[in-house]
């Protein structure tokens, strides 16, 4: 699916960027620095097996004709003229989601599913949904993002992909986690936060040291989108 999202490269990525604040990841600057001081160092990490390896596989859902024009309705256009209006809308669609699933109801409004599916597609709104939970609401985070990459159609796997594949990465199941970035890299092979996170993965950076940055890179990514 063509599409304008913001692509980072790799190469280019510690230089500079030329993009607008709204098209830049602070998440994907901080993961990159700290690869590259803590890849000095790491050994491979060596992970756990799960039963769950199974679970994340697309549901005959995701590629329901009437199911992918409802989310293609929440796709967010980079060039748009609301483009902030759009990432507030998504940030705070995940947060109304989170709180459904909480409540035991979060397959029960499919509209807001379909929201947060289609508004994750910008990188601002997936960096903010990446530092969304802490240890308390952890566990419903943790179902919303499988319930809703099982049900995601192609195109818009890959980024919520990468944010089940860290929860799954901090809960310690790198295992899964790999899995789940197969999911992403399938979907989009050039999908930056799913290249970076399978070198740090791979590294195996500490899940603690993850979680650390995550939760302090929220604060800068909720003044991006909220002012």
């Amino acid at each position: 699916m063509a599409n304008s999202r913001c692509k980072v490269s790799l190469r280019a990525f510690p230089e500079k960027s030329n993009q607008s604040p709204s098209c830049q990841s602070v998440l994907l600057q901080r993961l990159l620095d700290s690869h590259h001081s803590f890849s000095l160092l790491a050994k491979k990490g060596h992970f756990m097996s799960t039963h769950e390896i199974d679970s994340i596989a697309a549901l005959p859902l995701a590629t329901n004709i009437s199911w992918m024009a409802e989310i293609e309705t929440f796709w967010v256009a980079t060039d748009s003229e609301e483009l902030n209006d759009l990432q507030r809308d998504g940030a705070t669609a995940v947060i109304d989601l989170a709180a459904e699933f909480e409540a035991g109801k979060g397959l029960e409004n499919s509209d807001l599913r379909a929201r947060v599916i289609g508004r994750m597609s910008d990188i601002q709104v997936r960096d903010f949904a990446l530092g969304s939970h802490n240890e308390e609401s952890a566990q419903w985070y943790w179902k919303m993002w499988r319930e809703l990459l099982v049900s995601a159609p192609p195109g818009f796997v890959a980024p919520i992909a990468s944010v089940f594949a860290a929860l799954a990465y901090e809960r310690g199941d790198g295992e899964l986690a790999h899995k789940a970035l197969d999911r992403a890299l399938a979907d989009d092979s050039q999908y930056s936060l799913a290249i970076l996170l399978r070198r740090v993965f791979s590294a195996g950076w500490p899940a603690q040291s993850f979680t650390v940055m995550r939760r302090e890179l929220h604060p800068k990514v909720v003044n991006v989108i909220f002012g």
